[in-house]
């Protein structure tokens, strides 16, 4: 059975890599309103994702405005693909379980 990423129980943490893994990257606005999470929040989701070396944020500019885009990373990718596939397993044993008891 595979483990679950103990880094990716937190649900904020979940959330942004499932949403990054859907696209090359996305600006932090983007991923904000869909985590619909405040920018502090992201912000510290971000830096710790990034510490794991699942997210790699790239700032630049869009004419004079500082913006600031979020990628997934291969490892965050695998790290997410492990867990998606541990939490399936783990619902897919419970149900056969529950089948048992019948």
């Amino acid at each position: 059975m595979t483990e679950l990423d103990p880094n990716l129980h937190h649900p904020t943490r979940l959330t942004v890599l499932a949403f990054l893994s859907g696209c090359q990257e996305a600006e932090f606005g983007a991923v904000r309103d869909y985590c619909q999470v405040s920018d502090s929040v992201l912000s510290k989701t971000a830096a710790t994702l990034e510490e794991l070396g699942y997210v790699k944020a790239k700032k630049g500019y869009v004419g004079k405005r500082p913006r600031t885009w979020l990628a997934a990373t291969r490892a965050g990718r695998a790290a997410l693909a492990g867990h998606l596939t541990a939490l399936q397993q783990l619902a897919a044993a419970a149900a056969e379980a529950a089948g048992a008891d019948r």
